[in-house]
């Protein structure tokens, strides 16, 4: 698993600030909102794409146990914050996604959508795992290091399927085309965010 998790195998083109994990640990509530929230985002992106595209029976397939999956993940993080004595905060604007978002081609066909969505999906999955990899190896809470690993695990997975589909779909040639170029975007959108402990992306 931990060849899979090296930053040239996940694909990303520039690596977490390392500054970022004690950032993260000067307040636990405010990560852990921002983690809840993520993981609930991610259930309703998964089935936001079965309600888009139910005829795919591979994508409706997969898809269905991920939702399970990642609300399980946001109820662990609510177990979480109350073993803590820590309240889950307000959502907050996600301005990494948002500039995915940006990103996406708009105006083409509805298939052309689904591969920016694939894409988008897999990088923000890729994204998560690092992060969580970081998380897993540097937190020093040790409890947590374990607990971040499991999630690391399952995002590296996530992220596998959603460009796996994106394979199926629209074939190796053009979904590596495009991969490369959300790639660029997503190094660049890194750079110019600022470092946050209270963010996960």
């Amino acid at each position: 698993m931990e060849e899979v998790l090296q930053n040239t195998k996940l694909g990303l083109k520039l690596p977490t600030d390392p500054r970022w994990v004690n950032l993260a640990e000067i307040d636990l509530g405010e990560i852990l909102t921002d983690h809840a929230y993520c993981e609930q985002k991610a259930a309703t992106s998964c089935i936001s794409l079965i309600q888009g595209y139910p005829e795919r029976t591979e994508l409706v397939e997969q898809l269905a146990p991920v939702v399970t999956e990642e609300w399980g993940h946001f109820r662990m993080v609510l177990t979480e914050l109350k073993k803590r004595d820590l309240k889950l905060g307000r959502q907050r604007k996600d301005e990494y996604v948002n500039k995915l978002l940006e990103f996406q081609k708009k105006g083409g066909s509805r298939e052309d959508t689904l591969l920016e969505k694939l894409l988008t999906c897999a990088l923000i999955e890729a994204r998560s795992c690092e992060r969580f990899r970081l998380l897993s190896l540097n937190c020093s809470d040790e409890d947590l290091r374990g607990w971040y690993h499991k999630f690391m695990v399952a995002e590296a997975e996530h992220y596998r399927m959603f460009l796996d589909l994106a394979n199926q779909y629209f074939g190796k040639d053009k979904t590596r085309f495009r991969w490369q170029e959300y790639l660029t975007a997503e190094a660049e959108i890194m750079k110019n965010l600022e470092t946050r402990g209270d963010r996960m992306h």
